[in-house]
């Protein structure tokens, strides 16, 4: 069994902001497996399903982002799981709009919602899919930015993107991280 949490912040005030890719991806693979992500356990928004032959457990956690830790802690405590199960998809802005890249381990990167999550499961170790939001204009506020939404050029960019880490995500239960890492993290021209 795998736990796929995607980030974001709870509630329609944040629903197609920046900082909620990670649960626009969730969306799209509940959509694609037609998986119900509406129960309510560990602060979050559950569904079970299957994926590529894998039990999965998508989580969008409900406690805003800088304290996603707390939900995902809960999820793979409750599960007996550990961080090798664990799939975990949010925002950078250290990658051009659209841009994806898959790591098994890192810091934060200043991603608040990442820190809380290695903070609650004692570990920078887990497998995480990052899609690019783009670089935050030089005098505006990062909170601004991610709480703000994408620029008409930049939707379609995000739609592609959204779908292909579902895709990324998908390749990572067939055919492992380091696969999904060969064929995603390329550059895109």
């Amino acid at each position: 069994m795998y736990i796929i949490a995607g980030l974001g912040n709870p509630g329609l005030k944040y629903a197609g902001t920046r900082h909620n890719v990670g649960f626009c991806v969730i969306d799209e693979l509940a959509d694609r497996y037609n998986i119900r992500v509406n129960e309510s356990k560990h602060k979050a928004f559950v569904g079970k399903g299957m994926i590529e032959g894998e039990r999965v457990l998508l989580v969008k956690p409900q406690t805003f982002m800088n304290l996603s830790g707390e939900s995902i802690r809960q999820a793979l405590d409750f599960y007996k799981m550990d961080n090798s199960q664990l799939i975990v998809i949010y925002d950078d802005t250290s990658l051009d709009v659209g841009q994806l890249r898959i790591r098994k381990k890192g810091s934060a990167g200043g991603h608040n919602g990442v820190k809380s999550i290695i903070s609650q499961i004692g570990s920078s170790e887990f497998d995480r899919v990052k899609v690019g939001i783009g670089q935050k204009p030089e005098k505006m506020d990062l909170a601004d930015y991610v709480l703000g939404v994408f620029s008409r050029d930049d939707q379609a960019l995000i739609r592609a993107a959204v779908k292909e880490a579902a895709d990324a995500v998908e390749m990572m239960l067939k055919d492992g991280t380091d696969r999904a890492m060969n064929v995603y993290n390329q550059k895109k021209a």
